[in-house]
């Protein structure tokens, strides 16, 4: 499964990344390209434990434990329009410089790769629940890998 324990799935992903523009058109979704970066940012920074968000709420935490399964056990993409973190769109839309918040994310993924299994977060995800160090991983590969296919790379 793709992940980003794996250098040669890290590589990849930083290529794609360096593939987008400032005018990159998004094919769903509502957010710019920078946004979307940092949002990206955020997801790395919840799963190396900086960013804690709380449980959610019935029936979200059920959903999340019985999809789970079917999260980590293929390479299937996250679909369209899944829902996400609130805590993870902080971003202030005035502030976000798409060079910046680029630099922000790849500096980010190197620093999540860099420490491996340690720097993962033991904090529960607030969907899934508690994760694995290669449940992070795998997680975090699918969350960019979806908002790059959002836009095209």
């Amino acid at each position: 499964m793709k992940n980003l324990f794996d250098p040669a799935t890290v590589e990849d992903v930083k290529q794609r990344i360096m593939r987008l523009r400032p005018d990159s058109e998004r094919q769903w979704g509502k957010l710019p390209v920078a946004l979307v970066l940092a949002h990206c940012t955020s997801g790395l920074q919840m799963a190396m434990g900086t960013i804690n968000p709380k449980r959610a709420p019935f029936p979200g935490n059920v959903i999340g434990l019985l999809i789970k399964p079917l999260v980590f056990g293929n390479d299937k993409p996250i679909r369209r329009n899944s829902p996400s973190v609130p805590e993870l769109f902080t971003a202030d839309p005035g502030q976000c410089e798409f060079e910046c918040e680029r630099d922000q994310l790849i500096n980010t993924i190197d620093g999540f790769v860099s420490v491996g299994e340690a720097r993962c977060s033991r904090h529960p995800h607030p969907f899934f629940g508690p994760l694995k160090p290669n449940q992070w991983a795998i997680l975090m590969y699918k969350h960019i890998d979806h908002h790059l296919s959002q836009f095209g790379v």
